[in-house]
């Protein structure tokens, strides 16, 4: 058995409006930041998981973002996994 760490990343969908994400944006021109657009904001989680492998690691990992971490209708996901 191998000790993984996995970093999720989940972010709103690149055609669905981000209401925070177009708040902070709006509020980036009052703090004198016009220069910085389109803040997309989303959440990212860190997670350990024992596996038999990297590759059933990969699998446990997607099917938690799949069933609990990520409402795929209006997010998507990406991870890294680290052996550690």
């Amino acid at each position: 058995m191998a000790k993984f760490i996995a970093d999720i990343d989940v972010m709103p969908l690149k055609a669905l409006l981000d209401p925070q994400g177009k708040a902070v944006t709006g509020s980036m021109k009052n703090l004198h930041l016009s220069e910085i657009e389109n803040v997309r904001i989303g959440k990212h989680i860190t997670l350990e998981i024992t596996a038999d492998s990297e590759t059933a690691a990969k699998a446990k990992v997607d099917e938690a973002c799949k069933k609990l971490l990520c409402n795929q209708i209006m997010e998507f996901y990406e991870f890294k996994l680290t052996s550690i």
